[in-house]
């Protein structure tokens, strides 16, 4: 089943016609679009079986009912006891800490893995650095934190922001890595880098920044510079949407949040060139449906 997003057909634009520019690099990254495929393969092998995924399988409403649709069961992690025993699991894009994965083998659960490979490595650094002091940059209530959290046996630091850098006491010389969260901000990763090195000069700094993440960034700065507005389409609880959304505010005086075609303002139709941006987790069909609609002025 597809997205039911109407396409658009212009025969008479009213008035000026507005100028639509879209981002070079936005939509589905290959974590994401790894993930769904993962999941549509599951639901057409195991058409006699339940197929759960733990947890929103991406942050993105309009592709988990497309999911639901076709017979996917969405579990929240703690809700493991009520997934049946030897049903079909699949661990979400933001991956999942090493008890889960043991609670599902406990079950006899067959277990399909989609956890994005990047993240996957992140997972690795600090499975290989357990004993380490870990520090991680990133979201409190974020999927991928809690999994790569699970996966530390000494001491974890989750560092939010600049501020709470500033407030971390770590001793000089003592064994410690950093990492960040693979949609966190460049910027404020590297501020808060240069923050902890200050502090002790031997911590070890991976740069765990997803590639295409910073490319999204990148190319909406660039964006910005061409235009007077920017819709920024997403998940209102996907990161890697809302930093795209904040990057937009700084650049760009009219910036705007939405999620699908209904949410798109009327003042929005004022300007003359309006761009286009998407989080990781967006995809084609729905940024499409908004282009279409922006061009063909209807609102």
């Amino acid at each position: 089943m597809g997205f039911s997003h109407p396409v658009f057909f212009c025969i008479i634009t009213l008035g000026k016609k507005m100028k639509v520019i879209k981002s070079e690099i936005m939509g589905f990254c290959f974590g994401v679009r790894r993930a769904v495929d993962l999941v549509k393969n599951a639901l057409l092998e195991n058409q006699s079986k339940k197929v759960y995924s733990l947890g929103p399988l991406i942050h993105n409403d309009f592709v988990l009912e497309s999911l639901k649709n076709q017979g996917l069961i969405i579990a929240e992690e703690d809700e493991i006891q009520n997934i049946p025993s030897e049903s079909v699991v699949v661990i979400r894009a933001h991956g999942v800490s090493p008890d889960v994965i043991e609670n599902l083998n406990e079950k006899k659960c067959k277990i399909i893995d989609a956890t994005c490979p990047r993240v996957k490595s992140s997972q690795k650094i600090v499975e290989k650095n357990a004993h380490s002091t870990i520090y991680l940059t990133g979201d409190s209530n974020h999927g991928e934190v809690k999994g790569i959290a699970g996966y530390s046996k000494k001491d974890f630091h989750l560092i939010k922001n600049e501020e709470d850098a500033t407030k971390i006491q770590i001793k000089n010389g003592e064994k410690s890595i950093l990492l960040s969260q693979t949609t966190f901000s460049k910027k404020e990763y590297e501020k808060i880098q240069k923050i902890l090195i200050e502090k002790n000069p031997e911590i070890q700094v991976f740069n765990t920044i997803c590639s295409a993440t910073k490319e999204r960034q990148d190319s909406l700065v660039e964006l910005c510079k061409k235009v007077d507005a920017v819709v920024v389409i997403g998940g209102k609880n996907s990161a890697n949407t809302i930093r795209l959304y904040q990057i937009a505010k700084d650049n760009c005086k009219n910036v705007y949040h939405i999620e699908c075609e209904e949410e798109l303002p009327k003042d929005v139709f004022d300007f003359e060139t309006v761009g286009i941006t998407a989080g990781a987790s967006t995809p084609d069909e729905l940024i499409n449906a908004i282009e279409n609609k922006l061009v063909c002025g209807i609102y």
